[in-house]
């Protein structure tokens, strides 16, 4: 009898998910609403494990619709090839840079993508370029993404040959911006660069306190990952 009682929640499951794909599918294809077709990719791919339908729907919404979050995810297929895609790191600057200029949901996630692969610069033409890596940097990092925040600090700290010297008070001050939103290592930076004085006076209290914040991040890192594991 328990037996059947399952059986029948599991159809009941089964029901109701295959409506929501049914409900999606109408409103991305018949209503034409964008959010409609994320809705519909994301109950694909996370659902159905459907990748090459989901591609598809992130393909048309991106490029059709302009949705930056449809965007950022087809970026983040072409990085990989998944669902079929091509494997091309130019088609997911491409991608990554809609979404950014987007404004919309995952924007600031995509301005950082168009900053690492603009630093890496297997993406352009001209190999890496720091001042475009710099400028989407300082655009995420400005909509609170704290990996950006960081990331704008090691520039600073080490500079380059083409034109951006190193400036330790502007790298400090990223470095706290990225300890703010939560960026261990932002505060450790921070921190060494007060004890240091670094771009700054010399200040231990704020230093000690910069460390104290660091480890308490990364506790609660470490507790996270403990929750995740069990």
């Amino acid at each position: 009898m328990a037996g059947l009682i399952n059986f029948e929640d599991e159809k009941e499951v089964k029901q109701y998910l295959d409506n929501l794909g049914i409900e999606y599918s109408f409103q991305c294809y018949k209503e034409k609403d964008p959010e409609g077709c994320q809705r519909l990719a994301d109950y694909l791919e996370g659902v159905k494990k459907n990748y090459e339908s989901a591609a598809q729907v992130l393909k048309l919404n991106c490029e059709t619709n302009g949705h930056g979050e449809s965007c950022y995810k087809l970026g983040a297929y072409h990085v990989t090839g998944k669902g079929g895609v091509t494997e091309c790191l130019k088609q997911a600057y491409s991608c990554f840079m809609r979404s950014c200029k987007s404004g919309g949901k995952k924007s600031a996630d995509a301005c950082h993508n168009v900053a690492l692969l603009a630093q890496d610069g297997r993406a352009l033409e001209g190999g890496p370029d720091l001042t475009v890596a710099r400028q989407y940097y300082e655009k995420a990092c400005s909509d609170g993404f704290a990996p950006s925040c960081f990331n704008l600090s090691t520039l600073y700290i080490k500079g380059n040959s083409k034109g951006l010297a190193p400036d330790m008070t502007q790298a400090l001050k990223y470095a706290n911006r990225a300890c703010e939103l939560g960026h261990v290592w932002g505060c450790a930076n921070a921190s060494r660069m007060y004890k240091l004085g670094d771009g700054t006076e010399k200040d231990e209290k704020k230093a000690e306190e910069l460390k104290n914040r660091a480890r308490e991040l990364h506790g609660l890192e470490k507790e996270r990952e403990l929750k995740f594991g069990e």
